[in-house]
């Protein structure tokens, strides 16, 4: 798993504020998820967002600078980590860092609890073969994640709009939200969907677990079991149901990686046509977001996760 405490938040975040549905859990977990306070889900998001974060800018601001997350290297690197493909050394070039300024402030905040690392399952290629250039000129890199998602949405969205915040303007803000928030919501919908994967993986180990990534294609999970059963999935937080053709690309991605999966598995924010939920079996799982709430099922006497303000 790629964020263990995540799964922690995710619960304390429902038994705290029993959002409607898990739609809105997801979605609004993916913003409060971490600050660790009492949010009334029947309330518009931005309206929340208002509330408790933007109204509440000055305190907030000061616990970022008391964790010294402002500190130049640190601000740049989280603010590339939080808008960009999550990869180390784009993300140094992004923030004007190099390898060494850049993996003294990645070492700090992974240190810190900040960030964690998701390390690559790319091979490198044989050395004693001839590559091509773009080949040869490929860096592996690992990719980092933020461990709590307020911390993500806050260098996402917040710190670009500081000067307007402090000054109560809060229209570019919204607006930059509104039309990026779908893309943002995403990647904590991808980690969510690791963890419901796995939970159906209980009767097997499971040896390798997360995102796949080399220099020609990108997967959104690929788990791997003792039994060395391969199982590939892609998470759509979109308004659009997921439809055959998905499930083609899909297949074409596993035929490049030369891979037979055991299973393939969609999650799906807005569901699936039905030609795609005709063809559900054994080899083809496809999860919406009800069926996210077997993750918070008997877990209500966890201990509320302490304000982030603490």
């Amino acid at each position: 798993m790629r964020n263990p405490e995540l799964l922690k938040q995710f619960r304390s975040f429902y038994f705290r504020n029993y959002p409607q549905d898990m739609e809105v859990q997801i979605e609004y977990f993916s913003i409060f998820g971490g600050l660790g306070i009492d949010i009334d889900t029947t309330k518009p998001l931005l309206m929340l967002i208002q509330e408790h974060i933007l109204e509440n800018f000055e305190q907030l601001n000061s616990k970022f600078k008391e964790l010294s997350l402002y500190e130049k290297p640190n601000k740049r690197l989280l603010r590339a980590f939080a808008v960009g493909d999550r990869r180390i050394f784009s993300a140094f070039n992004k923030a004007g860092l190099n390898n060494g300024n850049g993996g003294a402030a990645l070492n700090l905040l992974e240190e810190m609890g900040i960030i964690s690392l998701e390390y690559s399952r790319e091979k490198a290629p044989p050395k004693d073969k001839k590559l091509k250039r773009e080949v040869a000129r490929h860096r592996i890199s690992h990719k980092v994640l933020f461990t709590k998602p307020f911390i993500r949405f806050w260098f996402y969205f917040v710190i670009p709009y500081k000067k307007e915040i402090q000054e109560q303007n809060y229209e570019d803000f919204f607006e930059n939200f509104q039309k990026k928030q779908h893309s943002y919501t995403s990647l904590i919908f991808e980690e969510l969907s690791e963890i419901l994967l796995n939970y159906h993986l209980q009767e097997v180990q499971i040896v390798s677990s997360g995102s796949y990534w080399d220099a020609k294609l990108e997967i959104d999970l690929l788990t791997v079991t003792d039994r060395g059963e391969i199982y590939i999935a892609e998470c759509k937080w979109t308004n659009h149901k997921v439809n055959k053709k998905e499930f083609h690309k899909l297949k074409e991605k596993c035929e490049m990686l030369r891979i037979i999966p055991r299973q393939i598995a969609f999650f799906s924010k807005r569901g699936f046509s039905k030609e795609l939920l005709s063809m559900q079996s054994k080899e083809l799982a496809l999860y919406s977001c009800e069926d996210f709430e077997v993750l918070v099922k008997d877990s209500s006497k966890e201990e509320p996760l302490k304000s982030f303000l603490d």
